[in-house]
């Protein structure tokens, strides 16, 4: 099932990127870009760095609101996507997150949503780490839990009630960020119809 999805989303990010909006709206019962925005509070600074873009929703509030937003992503079509959803107004590079070609302390904020597991490679961190500035934090939402019985089945499955999965995968989240040195705690956002759990993991000041 890993396999399956892991080609899933590399395909989905690349050859069928043009299907991402659909697939994100359908699987979040249409609440996707609803849950996007629940990050834009947690962000502090002006200079701010997004990894894995996407098709560049938050790339397009960001600007909206002023910040000075830079968008990264290794999908050439996701690239694509996301200047056509700007109108060509974002600041995108293509590039992994593991090797960010930005030099030290560029950034007050790092952002990412639902990214893939590459989020916590230790090699990600440690270049979050250095292209942040002291104070600065990078904020992940890497997952929402749907309040929706349809979804019994998916808990049926896993062995887990919602509420427990929201703990356990809390407590897990947590570890890599703590190993690369950052200071972390993490939040539940409550929506009424799902609950978020987004990561922010502070780079101590110097």
């Amino acid at each position: 099932m890993k396999a399956f999805l892991r080609l899933f989303f590399r395909l989905l990010y690349h050859q069928f990127a043009f299907a991402y909006d659909v697939v994100a709206l359908a699987v979040s019962f249409n609440r996707w870009n609803d849950w996007v925005r629940e990050v834009l509070p947690f962000i502090e600074g002006k200079r701010i760095l997004e990894l894995g873009h996407g098709p560049g929703h938050l790339q397009r509030l960001l600007r909206r609101d002023g910040w000075l937003a830079i968008g990264i992503d290794e999908s050439a079509q996701m690239g694509r996507l996301a200047r056509r959803n700007t109108s060509g107004n974002a600041r995108l590079t293509r590039g992994l997150a593991q090797r960010l070609p930005f030099p030290n302390e560029s950034f007050d904020t790092i952002v990412s949503t639902f990214p893939s597991e590459y989020i916590f490679d230790l090699r990600t961190l440690a270049e979050a780490w250095r292209c942040l500035l002291p104070g600065g934090s990078l904020i992940v939402l890497p997952v929402a839990f749907p309040k929706n019985r349809y979804l019994d089945w998916l808990y049926k499955i896993t062995g887990e009630r919602p509420a427990e999965s929201v703990e356990v995968f809390q407590k897990r989240a947590r570890k890599p960020f703590e190993d690369a040195g950052f200071s972390t705690t993490t939040r539940i956002v409550e929506l009424q119809s799902s609950q978020l759990i987004v990561i922010l993991a502070e780079k101590g000041s110097e």
